[in-house]
Formats: C-alpha cells, structure tokens, sequence
C-alpha cells in the first residue's frame, strides 16, 4: 500500500526586507526574500497561480515569463519543504533492559527536588555529572525522579522513572546531553516539552529582573565573559543551556555550572580564589581542560523575561564595539545552534516572540569596558 503524505503547517513572518519560513515536517527555519515569503504564503493559502502572477505583473512591474517562472520555482520549494511521510518508529530499543548494577549513583539536589542519577560507568558519569557536581547531596532524602544512563551496543540510553526517552550514537552525544537537561528542566519546573518554546546555546545574564542572552562561537569568550559579568552585580541565570516556555516566553534558571577553560583561569582568579584549587578536567572528545564554577543565582527568581541577545566576542586587536544589529542577521545566527519546538502554535510564537528582540553584537577587548556597555544595556541608555 502507498503511504499517502501528511497535512503540514508552513508558518511565514514578514521582517525587515525578508521573511522567516518555518515549515513543520523537518522543523525547519528558513530566511528568504520578502517577495519570495509573499509569493510562499500565497501559494501556502492556495491562491489562485493566474492571481499570483496578475498581482507580480501589475503590482510589482515584473515581465509576464519571468513571473511565471517565479511563481513555479516557488511552488515546487514549497512543495518540496511540505512533503513528509509517517515516520517508522522502532520500538524495539524501548525493550532493551538496563544493567542489573550501576558503577555511580548520585542524588542532587535542586531547589525542593532532588534527582538521583544512576551511571553505569565512568563513561557516562563525566558526560553528566561534572556540570552538576556542586548540587550533589548526600543526604539521605528520598528522590523525587529518577535518570538511568548506560551504554548498550555502542549507544548510550537515557531512562527516566523507567521510562525509555533514547538513544544515541557515540558521535551524537551532545545530543543527548541536551536530552538530558531538557528532561531534568521538565521535572523540574513541572512542565511537559510541549510547553517549551526553545532552548538556546547561550548564556542567560540577569540583573534588575530582566535577563539578556549572550551567544557567541567557543573561543570567543562567551563563558568567561559569563563569569566576569557574575562578579560585578549581575546573576548567572543559565549557562550553554537556556529554556524559554512557550506561555509567557520566559526564560527559566537553569542551575549546570560555568565551564571555565585554562587560558581563562589568570583573568577570573581575583574574583573567584576557588578556581585555584579546583579539579580541572580534560574534555577529550573536544580537546579542552576545563574546570567548573558554580552559578550564584540563590537570589534570583526562577523565570524571567528576555531583553534582548547580545553577540559577544573577545578579540584583542579589534576595536571596541557595541552595535545593534537586525533581527534577520541574528536570526540566521541563533537557529542552527537551538533546540526549537516542533510545535506549530509554538513555531509561530517563537517567530513573533523573536521579531520584537533587540539583537547586539560586542566586541570587546578590555574586561572593564565589557562590563560598563553591558551596564549601559541592562539600563537602556544605548
């Protein structure tokens, strides 16, 4: 029998010069032309082809042929990024047993909560545990939830209350970190997956009950920055890994620590002594020794709304610049790095939410000047 394909939802919103597409087989996201997002969404709203082209020719002055030769390369892109089929689920990994005994067993606790995570090897404990080691608990307190972390056949599987949640190969591991946090974010503040809008490869920054998002390459700085701003008045929301619920579009601590790597260690230790005697580990998989800091973020609350994002670099031979930047230019630079929600109605929140962001670009090459603009942010004098 044929497999038919499924109804899917195209979401366009119009910015600037051009539109962000999202189309819901792939999650996709996608920046074209305005003119090109208007012909998409009237194709999408199955507009009559003669009118479409009527309205390029009289409207916009372009020749009959060429119009509808547009018109038909935007349909089949359209058709193309629309096509999806049933997915084949396997579900015979749900049936894979975990081991009778794991090597590690460790409780955190997190607020009200606390999780024990059982780690079948030193394997998996490092992919884990090093950011979390500072909410370890000995206590004996009965866990609230419980994670499960193992290797079978060259995957490594992730459990939660016994429930199966994947799998991954060695060289997506990073996915299932993100994996990992994404489930332990849902226990912790109650909310299923389908209630977050996103989670972004950031640094969340508090201060005055607002929070701003700092993203930047690795090696430019990002965390460092971090931990400076965390020093002088400003609180460390969430590090690399930043939620924002659907409902209100807020962003939510989240409690990993600070990854601080060797060549930053000289600039942070007169703020924080601690680095000098903490254990530094080599990160093999990315070639990096780090060592960890914990957020101080007791005080702050739990959620609160976002600002802005601000595109941070150190380089120390460019000049010193704080820019804004449009939306669209910061768009194309956020997408790729974030889990966004496969959802429609949350596809098209975000798409609103994101077009009224203001977007910042800084780059800096003295500590103290980087402190004083990002002052200047939080205040809106820029």
């Amino acid at each position: 029998k044929e497999t038919k394909p499924l109804k899917t939802t195209c979401i366009i919103k119009h910015i600037e010069d051009n539109s962000m597409v999202w189309f819901e087989p792939e999650n996709q996201y996608v920046v074209i032309e305005k003119i090109t997002g208007i012909v998409l969404e009237q194709v999408h709203e199955k507009i009559p082809i003669q009118s479409i082209i009527k309205y390029l020719v009289k409207e916009l002055y372009i020749p009959l042929e060429k119009a509808k030769t547009f018109v038909s390369d935007v349909q089949d892109f359209y058709r193309k990024s629309t096509q999806t089929y049933p997915k084949q689920v396997d579900l015979s990994e749900k049936k894979i047993k975990p081991p009778n005994t794991f090597e590690h067993i460790k409780y955190y606790h997190i607020d009200d909560l606390v999780v024990k995570v059982e780690y079948a090897s030193n394997i998996e404990l490092e992919l884990v545990h090093l950011k979390f080691a500072h909410l370890e608990t000995t206590k004996e307190t009965k866990e609230t939830h419980t994670f499960r972390v193992f290797r079978h056949s060259k995957k490594i599987y992730l459990l939660v209350n016994n429930d199966f949640i994947g799998s991954w190969t060695a060289k997506d591991v990073h996915y299932f970190q993100g994996k990992f946090s994404m489930e332990l974010v849902q226990v912790l503040y109650q909310k299923k997956e389908a209630e977050w809008l996103g989670v972004f490869h950031a640094s969340a920054v508090g201060k005055n009950g607002k929070c701003m998002l700092f993203l930047g390459d690795s090696g430019n700085g990002k965390s460092t920055s971090l931990a400076l701003l965390q020093a002088h008045g400003f609180e460390c929301v969430a590090d690399d890994f930043v939620p924002v619920d659907a409902h209100r579009q807020e962003v939510y601590k989240f409690p990993a620590a600070i990854s601080i790597k060797r060549n930053s260690i000289p600039v942070l230790l007169p703020y924080y002594p601690i680095l000098e005697i903490s254990e530094e580990f080599h990160l093999k998989q990315l070639d990096k020794h780090v060592r960890y800091l914990p957020p101080v973020n007791e005080l702050s609350p739990n959620k609160m709304p976002c600002d802005g994002f601000v595109f941070i670099k150190y380089d120390a031979k460019a000049p010193f610049s704080c820019t804004q930047i449009s939306s669209v230019r910061a768009f194309e630079k956020i997408v790729p790095d974030s889990w966004l929600s496969p959802i429609a109605a949350n596809a098209a929140i975000f798409l609103n939410w994101f077009s009224k962001q203001r977007c910042y670009e800084l780059i800096y090459n003295d500590n103290s000047e980087m402190i004083s603009e990002v002052h200047k942010l939080y205040s809106d004098e820029l």
